[in-house]
């Protein structure tokens, strides 16, 4: 399906999208199952990818048979992230370009399931934090993605309607989310070999075809 060219707002979600942060979060991950006695996979990345931190931890606690150290886990994870973030992690391919063709056409927002400092610190690191009207995480909504909360948020701090406004995604979780505040979906998935059931696919922010539609996108 082509993307729609008259929007009222694009929504993009941040790790793993537009931020090469997933392996940030995979090596904190990683490690905290090898304290556990588990190794860490492609399986157990589908169990966590595009969670808050929060709902990680609560199903990482599970995984190990420990259900009633979700916070202890959480804290770990926090600590973990935090580290490998202070390290920098790069824009990925095609994210900013996409982004500054958008930037003057239409009004743009990043909506994130992670702590806000982490989306700071994301966008920051990869030089992309001066291109977006507003930015939103998990802090700003008392129900994160799944539920539409956030999308439904985003969009009505730039005044648009969900129902004409584009969301991209790269996980299941962010899908169910923009799909249920009522917006056309985008995918760009970050782990091989998972099918999102979104309106549109593309295998990378870098397709020309995507290029193309934002430098054509009329805006309210």
């Amino acid at each position: 399906m082509s993307l729609p060219q008259d929007v009222e707002s694009v929504v993009f979600d941040c790790d793993g999208l537009l931020v090469d942060t997933e392996t940030c979060w995979t090596r904190a991950e990683t490690k905290i199952f090898a304290e556990h006695g588990h190794a860490f996979g492609l399986e157990q990345k589908k169990l966590l990818i595009g969670k808050t931190l929060e709902d990680g931890a609560a199903a990482m606690a599970a995984y190990f048979g420990r259900p009633d150290e979700v916070g202890a886990v959480a804290k770990r994870l926090h600590s973990l992230v935090a580290e490998e973030l202070a390290a920098g992690a790069d824009a990925l391919p095609g994210a900013r370009d996409l982004v500054v063709k958008l930037h003057d056409r239409v009004p743009l927002a990043v909506a994130s399931n992670s702590p806000r400092s982490f989306v700071d610190a994301a966008l920051l690191s990869a030089g992309l934090n001066d291109l977006f009207d507003h930015i939103y995480s998990a802090d700003d909504v008392e129900n994160p993605k799944p539920a539409p909360d956030l999308y439904l948020v985003a969009c009505a701090g730039l005044g648009a309607d969900p129902a004409r406004s584009v969301a991209f995604e790269d996980s299941r979780t962010g899908v169910c989310s923009a799909r249920a505040a009522g917006m056309f979906v985008v995918g760009v998935p970050s782990l091989p070999g998972v099918d999102l059931e979104t309106d549109a696919v593309y295998t990378s922010l870098a397709d020309l075809a995507l290029i193309g539609w934002a430098a054509e996108v009329v805006g309210p």
